[in-house]
C-alpha cells in the first residue's frame, strides 16, 4: 500500500528569500543570520523573530533547552550548520530520506516559514515578497522530488491580483497545495463576495488552500495571550490550536462558499482532528437551531453543514489521537490523512509504527484512504 505523509517541513536554507525575493524588495528579504554569541536566528529589518533551532523528533525538551540558552544570551552547545541533517532541506536527501521513515511520498510545509507571517502582516510588499520567494523554491522541490515530495505553497488572499499570479506560476511548476490563514482578510471573513474570484481561481488551478498551524493573525483579541514575550508558543494558543481552521471552516460552510464551489477542496494539517466529530454535530444543531428561532429558511443551503464538511475537507491525525475512533466517531466516514510532522521535536521519525502502536489497522477498510487517498484528493489526483 503506497503510503502518503500529509505533514512533514523543509528547512529553508539560510539564504532562500534573498536568493529568490524579487531584486527590488532584498532589503526585505528574511534571512538566517547568527548573532555575537553563535545562535542562529531567523531576522527581518535586522528585528530578531525566531530562534533556528535544529529539531530532533521526539526530544521536545532539548528543543527546551536550546531555546532557553538562546533568551539567556548563551551560546548554542553546537553550531547550527554542524548539526542540520542533509535531509531537513535538501529535497533529494528527503527523497532517500523516505523509505526509513515507512512512507514513499510527503506533503512539505515551510519551516521558519511557520513563524513570520503575523509579524510581515504589517508589511504587505514584504508579506507578498517573502511569500513568493518560498513559493519559487517550491518549483525547483517539485523538480527534485521527482513525484515523491508535495511541497505547500505560502500565500494570503489580501492581494487579489498576486495571488492570482501566485496561482497560475505554481500551478505550472506542478505545486498543488498553498497555505492560507484561516483568519480575517483585512477585516473580512473568508466567505466575502470579494474572496468569491480567488476560491475560483484555486479551483481552475487545481491547488488546494491549506490550514496549519503558524503564527498567523489571531482568533482571539492579543490581550488574552499573557505568556512572557520570551514563550516560544503562547500556551493559549496550544489548547485552542484548533479554534482558527474550525472558524474558517464554520464560515466557508454557513456562508455558502463551498456550496458556491463544489470543486474547492480544504486541507487542515496539524490542528488536530479530535475536535471534528463534535464539531459537526455542533454545525449541523447550530445552523438548525439559529435558522428556526431566526424565523429564516431552513432550506438555504441544500445539504446539511457536516455534509459539506464531509464532501470537500480531509484533516490529519496523529497516532495518539487514535485515528480509528475518530473514524468510529463519524459513523465511519473517513476523512482523516497520517501524518508525522517530521522532524519537528513534536513529530516523529517512525510514524506507522506508532499507527500500529496505536491499533489503526493498516489492512481494514479505512487504511488506503487514510495512508494516501485522502492527501491524493487533496492533489487532485
Amino acid at each position: 500500500m503506497r503510503i502518503v505523509d500529509s505533514d512533514q517541513h523543509l528547512y529553508e536554507p539560510r539564504t532562500l528569500w534573498l536568493d529568490h525575493i524579487d531584486p527590488g524588495l532584498r532589503d526585505d528579504a528574511l534571512r538566517i543570520e547568527d548573532d555575537a554569541v553563535g545562535t542562529a536566528r531567523l531576522r527581518w529589518r535586522g528585528q530578531a523573530l525566531g530562534i533556528a533551532e535544529v529539531q530532533i523528533p521526539g526530544r521536545s525538551a532539548e528543543l527546551g533547552e536550546q531555546h532557553r540558552r538562546a533568551v539567556a544570551g548563551l551560546p548554542p552547545l553546537e553550531r547550527y550548520d554542524d548539526v542540520l541533517p542533509r535531509d531537513y532541506w535538501e529535497p533529494a536527501a528527503r527523497v532517500a530520506k523516505l523509505a526509513a521513515l515507512g512512507v514513499d511520498e510527503a506533503v512539505l510545509f515551510p519551516n521558519f516559514g511557520l513563524l513570520w507571517e503575523r509579524t510581515l502582516h504589517q508589511s504587505l510588499p514584504a508579506l507578498l515578497g517573502n511569500m513568493a520567494a518560498w513559493n519559487r523554491w517550491c518549483a525547483t522541490v517539485v523538480a527534485d522530488g521527482g513525484g515523491a515530495l508535495h511541497p505547500v505553497a505560502h500565500c494570503t488572499l489580501r492581494d487579489p491580483e498576486w495571488l492570482e499570479r501566485q496561482l497560475t506560476a505554481l500551478a505550472r511548476a506542478g505545486v498543488r497545495l498553498a497555505m492560507i490563514a484561516p483568519s480575517l482578510v483585512d477585516g473580512r471573513p473568508l466567505s466575502h463576495p470579494q474572496h468569491d474570484r480567488l476560491w475560483a481561481a484555486f479551483c481552475h488551478h487545481g491547488i488546494t488552500p491549506v490550514f496549519h498551524v503558524a503564527d498567523q493573525p489571531r482568533p482571539f483579541a492579543d490581550a488574552w495571550y499573557t505568556d512572557q514575550d520570551t514563550a516560544l508558543v503562547p500556551a493559549l494558543e496550544a489548547v485552542f490550536l484548533h479554534i482558527p481552521a474550525a472558524l474558517g471552516c464554520a464560515d466557508l460552510i454557513l456562508n455558502g462558499v463551498l456550496e458556491r464551489f463544489p470543486e474547492l477542496r480544504i486541507g487542515i494539517v496539524e490542528l488536530s482532528a479530535m475536535w471534528v466529530p463534535m464539531f459537526m454535530m455542533m454545525l449541523d444543531g447550530a445552523w438548525a437551531f439559529t435558522r428556526q428561532i431566526s424565523g429564516l429558511p431552513a432550506d438555504s443551503l441544500p445539504l446539511q453543514p457536516s455534509d459539506y464538511f464531509r464532501r470537500q475537507i480531509r484533516v490529519s491525525s496523529f497516532a495518539y489521537e487514535t485515528p480509528a475512533h475518530i473514524i468510529a466517531q463519524m459513523g465511519g466516514t473517513d476523512l482523516l490523512m497520517c501524518c508525522s510532522d517530521y522532524p519537528h521535536s513534536e513529530g516523529t521519525a517512525s510514524p506507522i509504527a506508532d499507527y500500529d502502536a496505536f491499533g489503526f489497522d493498516r489492512h481494514g477498510a479505512n487504511a488506503a484512504t487514510f495512508f494516501g487517498g485522502n492527501v491524493d484528493f487533496l492533489l487532485r489526483r
